[in-house]
């Protein structure tokens, strides 16, 4: 049996303007928005992986839907929010007049969120609760089908990965987190 976690493309919403944190929450609906840009060419083992799947996962996010059909254009997937990304939080007050560019807002938000500051956002502890939930779902799925793919997301790859861990199969301590890039887990 294996479970395989990739993580979707590269989100064609592009933007390295200094902007507010508000403009930031924005942003982050139109990065949800936008899709991903095809390549040339894909890495071979992620093609692999979802040719050879008896079911494919991806998030109710477009990016992670729109990137599966990328890979694999005739690949039928189940999208199901429990894979979205987890969230960042909303910030307010002083620091909100604040510009950065995007990247640097998410580095903060993501910072904050993992110290425990969940504003208008899922919180550490739940997004566990959920990876622990969209884990245990990939391997009731997998005991019946043999192989499964996950097109998901980076952060919330990582917290399935550490619960595949822990139920006891065996993979990457951390899984991949480059865009297209695929990790497989086995027992």
């Amino acid at each position: 049996m294996e479970i395989s976690l990739i993580r979707h493309g590269r989100s064609k919403w592009v933007q390295k303007d200094w902007i507010t944190s508000k403009q930031f929450e924005e942003w982050v609906t139109r990065y949800d928005d936008h899709g991903v840009y095809a390549e040339e060419t894909y890495p071979e083992e992620t093609q692999k992986k979802l040719v050879s799947a008896s079911m494919v996962f991806t998030s109710n996010l477009f990016r992670s839907r729109e990137s599966a059909k990328l890979l694999i254009p005739t690949v039928e997937v189940v999208s199901n929010s429990l894979f979205r990304e987890t969230e960042l939080p909303i910030i307010s007050g002083f620091i909100s007049k604040v510009k950065l560019r995007p990247s640097g807002w998410a580095v903060l938000m993501r910072c904050l969120w993992l110290a425990g500051y969940c504003r208008k956002c899922e919180s550490l502890a739940d997004a566990k609760i959920r990876a622990k939930q969209a884990a245990e779902h990939l391997v009731r799925v997998v005991k019946k089908s043999q192989s499964v793919v996950l097109v998901g997301h980076g952060f919330f790859n990582i917290l399935i990965a550490r619960e595949l861990l822990q139920l006891g199969w065996t993979g990457a301590k951390r899984p991949a987190t480059k865009h297209w890039q695929v990790t497989t887990y086995t027992k």
